[in-house]
């Protein structure tokens, strides 16, 4: 089997990193906040070892990708369109797409705008949902959530960046990655929800310290503003997407969460994934509910890759 190779593609205006092992049938791995293409690490290899070439890109914002400064520039639209010319570049009319978290809505709504490139689509932890006519979406988390919201302390530029510079980048990430909380993310008054997440003194057996620190060391080198961008950019996300109220996803999907994701039990997401509406707006649904946390692709790696290959071997090979 081939190593991992990386290079750096030129797609949709930007230089995107991306990390690419196998051959056969193409997968994109879309990753979400606060990872990189090493998040897939596990899958990578998994897959490319069962007759796929696997694709994981450096969202733009992270890793060794561009980043562009203005939150303007990560809307869903530019996520879609860095992905078709990704999709381009290797020649591919259409790619299985697996994502997680913001590299779910990523493969959403690739799924949304041109569900003709997307071949299958596996999402994890995020599900579809459906755009309020009403109300945008930072109004909703503060109605719903308050200011201690981490989506709302996202939004101004510069607060959360300071809050994080506190700490040394191999903490935030163990605050970040290691997170165990099951109710939604809500600081309590008058504290950044970056000092509210708890640092673990003991590691869990999923990932390691050096595992850890590779993150560490790309977040020193491209900063947290990228990512927070996609934060900024929700409410121009909500704008955007006026024209396709009420559209379905027509692509065969596979819905991947764990039982512990955050605000899973608490703000209803079990009810919405485990209920009609979900299944009406997405009809090609399955819906796969694991023993773990929100970054179970990587805590339970294994399953994940088999519930992600289940999916794929169901495709016959063009």
């Amino acid at each position: 089997m081939s190593e991992v190779n990386h290079q750096r593609i030129k797609t949709n205006g930007i230089w995107m990193h991306i990390a690419e092992q196998g051959e056969g049938p193409l997968v994109l791995l879309l990753h979400g906040f606060p990872e990189i293409w090493y998040s897939w690490r596990h899958q990578i290899t998994f897959l490319a070892n069962h007759g796929y070439h696997v694709v994981a890109p450096d969202l733009r914002g992270y890793g060794d990708s561009d980043s562009p400064i203005s939150p303007n520039s990560y809307t869903v639209i530019h996520l879609v369109g860095d992905l078709i010319g990704l999709l381009d570049h290797f020649g591919q009319q259409q790619a299985f797409v697996v994502g997680t978290d913001w590299g779910a809505v990523a493969g959403w709504h690739l799924s949304l705008f041109r569900p003709d490139r997307v071949k299958g689509l596996v999402t994890l932890n995020v599900p579809y949902f459906p755009r309020s006519p009403n109300t945008k979406p930072i109004e909703s988390f503060k109605q719903l959530y308050g200011e201690g919201s981490y989506v709302f302390q996202f939004q101004e530029p510069g607060r959360a960046e300071w809050a994080f510079a506190r700490y040394d980048y191999l903490t935030v990430m163990k605050k970040l990655l290691l997170i165990n909380k099951t109710d939604n993310l809500v600081a309590p008054p008058g504290m950044e929800i970056i000092d509210y997440l708890e640092t673990p003194s003991l590691l869990p057996p999923w990932i390691t310290e050096e595992e850890l620190q590779v993150y560490a060391d790309k977040f020193l080198e491209s900063g947290f503003t990228g990512p927070f961008n996609y934060y900024r950019a929700m409410d121009l996300n909500w704008e955007y997407l006026a024209p396709w109220q009420g559209s379905k996803i027509t692509v065969p999907t596979k819905f991947i969460v764990g039982d512990k994701d955050i605000g899973f039990e608490t703000i209803g997401t079990k009810e919405y994934v485990e209920g009609d509406d979900f299944k009406s707006l997405v009809p090609n649904l399955e819906v796969v509910i694991l023993n773990g946390h929100h970054f179970i692709h990587q805590e339970k790696a294994q399953e994940v890759s088999q519930e992600i290959l289940s999916f794929l071997s169901k495709f016959s090979v063009d």
